[in-house]
């Protein structure tokens, strides 16, 4: 859901990657091979001495990066759960109610390579988890539903019913046409999976799809909350259709009246949703990002929900296009949370101040615009180059 400099740089270190076995298996191939019984030289006591006199330092070093790093990390989960008791009580948050330092940056020795590799334990390959595409979402609505979404005669057709939706729903044109334009890069089409945005052949890199890239998980959450507004919104459209066209629409309802229940099944709970999202059964529902008539109501939902989440919590202001995305990226209490903040306090809260390290230390932007006065001026940029590409100018003329 980055810009496009980013994603370059990730494919092109893939194709690196995967250049990089066939070469070596290519330069194997022109070595002559080795004597039979030909073993390697083992290392000198002197190497294997200064081998663990270097990892001594470096554990020495890591450790003590780790102790001050926990420290930082304490503070940061401390101050939000005090953030979040004074909101309870509906008291003013001010500067001290942040972490104002950067996080620490290991800057000791790096670990040493061991001269006797064989010494070293094998690590366990970890299984990479199956990540479903198209095909997965299109053949588990088929098996488990006995149904096909119903794609757009054209990309401009979705557009125009997601338009109509959004503008119906309160978003502003500015909202959804900057948010569509960070998110897809300002090209994307309603069946545009992360990590496959370039090319078929490519690997998803997550379940994320669509204008707003909703995840598995996205969506099973929204069928379960909203589905049954879905459902009357399809009957009012199928009220005004007949014969053949109606018939259709009375059956895509009916699909849709199971898949709420399957989505109401389990607890009302972001994990839980994420647990049915990963069956075939949450693929089904996930399929339906697709269809013309409820994935225009999926990508707005996932927008609208943020502003009446603000609403409710008593921020009555318009939500920016960048605000809305940091609420859309980061969760909604989180986001609210920069979006409430005076300027001022923008200008000096590190963004360390709304992540988990494990997120952090894998978000090159956060780190980089370590502010959130630079985090949110960065996704404005983004939008504002974005929105200047066909993809996003044919849907703002949608509107």
């Amino acid at each position: 859901m980055s810009g496009q400099p980013i994603r370059f740089t990730r494919y092109f270190a893939l194709a690196l990657l995967a250049i990089a076995p066939q070469a070596m298996a290519m330069d194997a191939a022109r070595l002559p091979a080795a004597p039979s019984g030909a073993m390697a030289q083992a290392a000198s006591p002197q190497a294997i001495a200064e081998y663990r006199r270097k990892l001594k330092e470096y554990q020495e070093a890591r450790a003590a990066f780790e102790e001050e790093a926990g420290a930082y990390w304490n503070s940061i989960a401390e101050k939000r759960r005090g953030r979040n008791a004074k909101r309870r009580e509906h008291l003013a948050i001010g500067l001290d109610d942040y972490v104002l330092t950067q996080p620490p940056v290991y800057a000791g020795p790096k670990r040493p390579v061991n001269p006797e590799p064989s010494a070293e334990p094998e690590r366990p390959t970890r299984e990479r988890k199956y990540i479903p595409v198209l095909a997965d979402l299109l053949n588990a609505a088929t098996e488990h539903f006995q149904f096909t979404p119903q794609r757009p005669s054209s990309e401009i057709e979705f557009k125009r019913s997601y338009a109509r939706v959004a503008l119906a729903a309160g978003l502003t044109p500015e909202q959804a046409v900057r948010v569509y334009a960070f998110e897809t890069g300002g090209n994307g089409n309603h069946d545009m999976q992360s990590g496959l945005e370039y090319s078929r052949q490519a690997r998803a890199i997550s379940t994320a799809m669509g204008y707003n890239q909703l995840l598995t998980t996205n969506s099973v959450e929204l069928v379960a909350e909203q589905g049954r507004e879905f459902v009357r919104a399809l009957t009012e459209k199928a009220a005004q259709l007949s014969g053949a066209a109606r018939s259709a629409m009375e059956h895509k309802i009916a699909v849709l009246k199971r898949m709420v229940a399957l989505a109401r099944s389990v607890p009302d709970e972001w994990a839980q949703h994420e647990k049915l999202g990963d069956t075939p059964q949450g693929w089904a529902i996930h399929a339906m990002v697709l269809d013309i008539d409820v994935g225009p109501l999926l990508q707005t939902h996932k927008l609208l929900t943020s502003v009446i989440f603000a609403r409710a919590k008593g921020y009555t202001k318009p939500l920016t296009a960048a605000e809305l995305e940091m609420m859309n990226l980061t969760g909604d209490s989180t986001g609210l949370d920069m979006v409430t903040m005076p300027q001022a306090l923008r200008e000096q809260v590190p963004t360390s101040n709304f992540f988990q390290r494990s997120g952090y230390e894998r978000n090159p932007v956060a780190i980089r615009h370590n502010t959130v006065a630079r985090l949110l001026a960065i996704t404005d940029s983004r939008m504002d180059s974005n929105s200047r590409l066909p993809g996003a100018k044919e849907l703002a003329a949608a509107f």
